[in-house]
């Protein structure tokens, strides 16, 4: 008869690898079916195939180093999709959640184990330190709902965290006290404050600037995502060089690149893909290998020691997360959410426990025995169950309650966003593409349409080639931001009239092209077709330039003419830069007169809470020429300008391009034509003659005397 066993486990490196890949594929569609998170699935997978299931697999070293790479993905996911401003406006009430997450549990369990279990004082401590701390293994159920940014996750990923600073600074206390290492006196805490203040400055002054200079100088994707994950174990090394647990490093340096990687980004995209396909299934199917099920039916203090460390654990982080509530006046629906993410114990508890294995109380005597050990093994099983399947809950119940409530239907219905790309370099289109992107609305999740026109002459077949070419890189890149693209190459006679036939033709809201960078097309500011497009379209119209990645920029600088909030696109173009400011995740400066700084601040207040929005009066339009100089090369300078005949038109909007060129020495630009009442372009041919630009009379005066004397001279 067959022997299947002597086949068991498989240790052939290929079939290990398929086989984690064939769970990691089927578990979703099983667990789908039983309407059962697919994390849970996933950790139940690794229970039958390790050895105290069916003994499939055995856990070598490709588990523990995938699985260490997929605890320390979470955590840095946790800390580059955290809504930062929505943390540094929550500061109070995530350290008080993180303070009740923390002390509700441990005192709890540490009453329970001394009184209930029996343990000594150490041992009470180290699994009371256990139970105060949690694992984010619910964070892509939260993540796959859209609420990554939401006020619940922001409060439990940043209570987490504090819990977990304050749980390994007592692991290291309890270490030196069992002997373990140096005794917790007066010098250790000064060398342990000193390295930890060390260490966050040095990541705090360094990272930033050397993320900044990376990504500007190198445009490469796979050298981004490389230099990324180099920075995020690089920091959780360093971490565990001063004795804290390198989750904490991964999780640090998630915050500090959190700006340098916009959400609506190739780059995230990749991040986040990488991760939910690989490296996390492979954690999680690895903490399932080391559950031992057997355990409860083998009688003995096991089920004693189970339950209590469940029951008294899991109450301690749902008293923490409703307390927290009730204290901070919010929903308990909310409080579900927070239980739910900050419930789990898995990395964190698996790894104190090992700590106590290794120390030493007497000789032969180990501060963590089996039963401590198998007790916390099988507690990682019921809290990961509870926390994914409250977590999945109040996650859809959260979704449905903000789309009853909130008025994105009636927005959805209304709004006929629908942005047009005209490109014609290489040099520019990826640029705009990124900006397009950052401004659509993600709820609506509509494609953008990218155009090339080209001239119909006898160059027409090679120029529409390489227009082609030009767009299917734009495809590409916009499928790795996960953004629908449907591109289009035209034949015009006229291409001011192709761009503005095919806005027409697309029923476009919008347009956003670039401004021409070689010399050689047009010596005129605005180029050769632009004015064209803006004087024959009535509708919003941007025009971009910016020579660095949008993720580096520090702050993006508004110009507001008097009177711009009576034209009928006011709201459009400051949705469109509030989304530009929130992808990015820098600063919003308005520059306005007071009456139009009041109505921004309300929109961006009611809209867009989350978005670093600043407001500086500007008394009258001269003020551009300070705004200008003062913009840093760094920093991008936006400048709301109108066509003749509107309400916000001014003479001095017709000296915009002399003054730009002569005072605004930047490369980051953009000028926005907001939707304005005007002729509708029904009366557009294509046999129009070509728009050139119209120069003020204030620029043909100059051009005139500056011919005569150079005539004269």
């Amino acid at each position: 008869m067959l022997q299947l066993t002597q086949y068991f486990p498989v240790t052939n490196p290929t079939m290990v690898f398929f086989i984690v890949l064939v769970v990691i594929l089927f578990a979703p569609i099983v667990m789908g079916k039983l309407r059962i998170p697919h994390i849970i699935g996933m950790v139940l997978a690794g229970v039958a195939l390790g050895k105290y299931g069916f003994n499939i697999l055995e856990r070598d070293s490709s588990f523990e180093l995938f699985g260490r790479v997929g605890l320390l993905y979470i955590m840095f996911l946790a800390g580059i999709e955290m809504d930062m401003e929505g943390l540094r406006k929550n500061a109070r009430q995530v350290g008080l959640f993180g303070l009740l997450t923390f002390a509700v549990p441990f005192f709890l369990m540490y009453v329970a184990s001394r009184l209930l279990l029996g343990y000594s004082h150490l041992a009470s401590v180290l699994l009371s330190c256990i139970m105060s701390t949690n694992t984010l293994i619910a964070y892509p159920i939260v993540a796959r709902y859209g609420l990554k940014r939401h006020y619940a996750t922001t409060l439990s990923v940043g209570a987490s965290m504090l819990s977990l600073l304050i749980t390994l600074v007592i692991v290291a206390a309890t270490t030196g006290a069992a002997g373990g290492g140096a005794r917790p006196d007066a010098l250790f805490w000064l060398l342990f404050v000193a390295k930890f203040a060390a260490y966050c400055a040095l990541l705090l002054f360094l990272l930033p600037r050397l993320t900044r200079w990376f990504l500007r100088r190198y445009s490469d994707a796979v050298m981004q995502f490389i230099f990324v994950l180099s920075m995020m174990f690089l920091s959780a090394a360093l971490c565990e060089l001063i004795g804290i647990e390198g989750i904490f490093g991964a999780f640090f340096s998630g915050l500090i690149m959190n700006r340098y990687v916009p959400p609506l980004s190739p780059l995230m995209n990749r991040i986040e893909f990488i991760g939910n396909a690989l490296f996390i299934p492979y954690f999680l199917i690895g903490v399932g290998m080391l559950i031992n099920l057997r355990l409860l039916f083998a009688g003995g203090d096991i089920i004693t020691t189970v339950l209590c460390i469940v029951i008294v654990g899991t109450l301690g982080k749902a008293l923490a997360a409703y307390i927290s509530c009730i204290v901070l006046r919010r929903s308990w629906l909310a409080g579900h959410l927070m239980f739910g993410l900050t419930s789990a114990h898995a990395a964190a508890g698996i790894a104190i426990v090992m700590i106590g294995m290794r120390l030493q109380t007497a000789p032969g005597q180990y501060l963590v025995g089996d039963d401590m050990l198998n007790g916390v093994i099988v507690m990682i099983l019921f809290t990961c169950i509870i926390s994914t399947m409250i977590t999945d809950r109040a996650a859809r119940a959260t979704v449905l309650k903000e789309s009853e409530f909130s008025d994105s239907d009636k927005e959805k219905r209304g709004d006929d966003e629908k942005i047009l790309i005209p490109v014609k370099y290489t040099e520019t289109a990826g640029m705009l593409l990124s900006i397009a992107s950052m401004m659509r609305n993600p709820e609506l999740n509509r494609g953008l349409i990218a155009l090339n026109v080209v001239y119909d002459d006898e160059e027409a077949d090679k120029n529409q080639y390489r227009g082609q070419q030009l767009l299917d890189s734009m495809v590409q890149q916009a499928s790795a931001a996960d953004v629908r693209l449907q591109t289009q190459v035209r034949l015009a006679t006229n291409i001011g009239n192709g761009i503005k036939h095919a806005f027409k033709e697309y029923d476009c809201s919008e347009v956003i092209f670039g401004v021409h960078i070689h010399p050689n097309s047009s010596r005129v500011f605005w180029g050769e077709f632009a004015q064209s497009v803006f004087n024959g379209l009535s509708r919003q119209i941007i025009i971009a330039r910016c020579t660095q990645p949008l993720s580096t920029l520090r702050a993006i600088r508004v110009a507001v003419p008097s009177r711009a909030e009576f034209e009928p696109g006011f709201y459009r173009w400051v949705e469109r830069l509030a989304r530009l400011a929130g992808g990015i995740g820098c600063r919003l400066v308005f520059n306005a007169r007071e009456d139009t700084l009041a109505l921004i601040r309300k929109y961006i207040g009611n809209k867009h809470r989350s978005v670093r929005a600043e407001y500086v009066e500007m008394a009258n339009w001269s003020g551009l020429i300070h705004l200008a100089e003062a913009t840093n090369a760094d920093e991008m300078l936006v400048v709301v300008t109108a066509r003749q005949g509107t309400v916000s038109y001014k003479s001095a909007l017709d000296r915009l391009p002399e003054e730009l060129t002569e005072h605004y020495h930047g490369t980051n630009l953009m000028i926005i034509f907001p939707d304005q009442y005007g002729p509708a372009p029904d009366t557009m041919t294509f046999a129009t003659a070509t728009h050139r630009e119209q120069l003020s009379a204030y620029q043909e005066l100059l051009t005139w005397w500056r011919r005569i004397t150079k005539g004269r001279a």
